[in-house]
């Protein structure tokens, strides 16, 4: 009598299986010792740590006889525009070996130079208009359409310094680091040592909103000469809803400030690893805007400092870049070697 089941082979291995030497394979590939369980060929994980390199497509040389200090594309996609202190070139993306000079400030005497460009960029959605900055503390609108050379502005924005403030740091701390027109294009953001600007481009008798953000520095004015801080160009930047400022502090720091009535401050952070909120109040002692191009580069030991508030400040460690995403709500910030997202 065949004891064996119907659906067992013979010679008593388990169905669906193999012998192979001493052990059975299984249809799936595992192999089954006599009295064990399969022992699974699982797939091995490798980890490939993906290089970035960037590779120089295009160089744009011998178009400046000083060091740059903006670059900005055009909407247009086709053009971008480089600036140094006193010229401001027009290139076309596909030519590297040409360009043509839209904006020029030096005189035919050297000696007769009063004022260099700080800063250039493109509106964001008129492919004909720009904007630059001036170590004096003002903006100048340009209109390409005009002529092939701009030498002439459509729109000039200014403060005028209040009478009898003037004194020998006016013209200094008035010298714009940085300019930003808004996503829409309506307002232009700008920057000097003691303030940030917002300015409407239809209006040019002043600015709409003024932010103190190193007013509790004005007494150490000669400290910061001394020491050379005063000529740190600090950037800017907006939220791409218009509704927020922000830029860069000693310490570490930037701040951000609400673009409503009143110029209330949302909150001033640290760019560490470790971000801490900062209550820093300052007075509410208008600032002066006035201009400067005479620099002299003196260094001094003291780096540190306590503020009329009791906060203290760091000379040595300065948040000068940072961006804000165009559509989110997130900044970048970089702090010496380190580069920090943050939530605003």
């Amino acid at each position: 009598m065949n004891m064996n089941p119907s659906n067992a082979p013979a010679n008593g291995s388990p169905a669906g299986s193999t012998m192979c030497g001493s052990s059975a394979r299984t249809p799936n590939g595992g192999i089954l010792k006599p009295g064990g369980l399969p022992l699974l060929r699982l797939p091995v994980v490798t980890s490939q740590e993906t290089s970035l390199a960037a590779n120089c497509r295009r160089v744009y040389a011998h178009a400046h006889d000083y060091h740059i200090n903006s670059i900005s594309n055009n909407s247009d996609g086709e053009t971008f525009i480089s600036a140094d202190d006193l010229r401001i070139n027009l290139w076309n993306l596909e030519i590297s070996n040409q360009s043509f000079n839209i904006v020029d400030v030096k005189p035919t005497n050297m000696e007769d130079l009063t004022e260099v460009i700080t800063s250039a960029e493109f509106h964001p959605s008129h492919c004909n208009t720009l904007a630059y900055s001036s170590s004096k503390g003002s903006i100048r609108l340009v209109d390409l359409r005009q002529s092939a050379l701009c030498d002439t502005h459509s729109k000039l924005f200014e403060q005028h310094e209040a009478p009898g403030s003037r004194s020998f740091f006016t013209e200094i701390i008035a010298s714009i680091s940085d300019i930003k027109f808004s996503m829409d294009g309506r307002h232009i953001l700008s920057r000097d040592y003691m303030t940030l600007k917002l300015w409407d481009v239809n209006m040019d008798s002043g600015p709409v909103a003024t932010f103190q953000v190193h007013e509790y520095l004005r007494p150490k004015l000669c400290d910061l000469y001394e020491n050379d801080s005063i000529f740190d160009k600090f950037e800017c930047c907006q939220s791409g809803d218009g509704l927020r400022v922000a830029t860069g502090s000693y310490s570490n720091i930037f701040r951000v400030f609400n673009c409503g009535a009143g110029g209330s401050e949302v909150t001033t952070l640290e760019a560490t690893r470790n971000p801490t909120r900062r209550q820093i109040q300052n007075p509410a002692r208008p600032a002066r805007s006035l201009g400067s191009l005479t620099r002299v580069v003196r260094r001094g030991p003291e780096n540190t400092g306590i503020d009329a508030n009791g906060n203290s400040y760091d000379l040595s460690t300065k948040l000068l870049h940072l961006a804000w995403h165009p559509s989110e709500n997130l900044i970048a910030c970089a702090a010496a070697n380190s580069l920090y997202m943050y939530y605003a």
